[in-house]
């Protein structure tokens, strides 16, 4: 089996860094750690459990999570966020690949997305396909700031999972639909040129909480699909409604900081 590279991005992930090494240590023969600044214990658990700590000032995520793989020692990447986890499964899986000889430039895992220990397998939560293994010789990272993703050419989807602990607790969920989700995202619309008019925030928001609940199976899913829906349409509300705020109030838009979106 060809050696693997781990990479992480961080930014005060004391928490969760160690679980997220030790998954990866399990296929990986190098670990780094790319953190932007931690003002708790990760950088120093990263390096207790082996791993090598790159110091970048954060650039958006797509420039982040290249970072590590333009310094790795080993072609083939394998990529997680510090929430993250490989099962037993995935374990197995990539363990049994021959990297050497595959003509795929990159695998796909599922991810089954958590709030707290419950597993959520509607409103397009699950199966969650991620590019996550992949041969930095041939493929990367896309250079988007903003929910990048691997660009291959050759992907292959895998049949094992990855863990993500998406978010602690409901209250979590929503916190960051209305409070940096919305705000970042209402930024960058804005620098783009975007612009919103009075129905926007509802009809986005309304928009999102139908695909979420109806179309993508929330009703299914109880109370936390009702609330995954609920979260999207608030997102989806709010980042308009932020982005009209920006437009017409020139009094929030000379408070806001755009040099601090990411």
């Amino acid at each position: 089996m060809a050696n693997i590279t781990g990479v992480v991005i961080t930014l005060n992930e004391a928490d969760n860094i160690e679980a997220c090494l030790a998954s990866l240590g399990r296929v990986c023969q190098e670990l780094i750690v790319v953190d932007s600044g931690s003002r708790d214990a990760t950088v120093a658990l990263a390096e207790a459990c082996g791993a090598r700590v790159i110091s970048q000032p954060y650039l958006g995520d797509g420039p982040q999570k290249n970072v590590g793989p333009a310094a790795a020692s080993h072609r083939w990447v394998l990529s997680l966020d510090a929430d993250e986890r490989l099962t037993d499964a995935a374990v197995t899986t990539i363990g049994a690949l021959d990297l050497e000889n595959t003509p795929h430039d990159a695998f796909a895992l599922r991810r089954r997305n958590f709030i707290g220990s419950r597993w959520v397998k509607r409103c397009g939560w699950y199966p969650d396909y991620c590019l996550r293994l992949y041969d930095r010789q041939r493929c990367a990272f896309a250079d988007s700031r903003q929910h990048s993703s691997v660009q291959a050419s050759q992907p292959y989807r895998l049949d094992a999972d990855l863990e993500h602990y998406s978010f602690a607790n409901l209250g979590e969920m929503f916190g960051k639909a209305s409070g940096r989700f919305s705000n970042r995202a209402a930024k960058i619309m804005y620098l783009k040129g975007k612009r919103a008019n009075a129905g926007s925030p509802a009809l986005h928001g309304a928009n999102a909480f139908m695909r979420k609940y109806v179309f993508q199976g929330g009703f299914l899913a109880g109370l936390d699909g009702l609330s995954v829906a609920l979260s999207s349409g608030v997102n989806a509300y709010l980042k308009y409604a932020k982005l009209l705020e920006l437009q017409r109030d020139a009094r929030v838009r000379d408070a806001e900081d755009f040099d601090k979106i990411w």
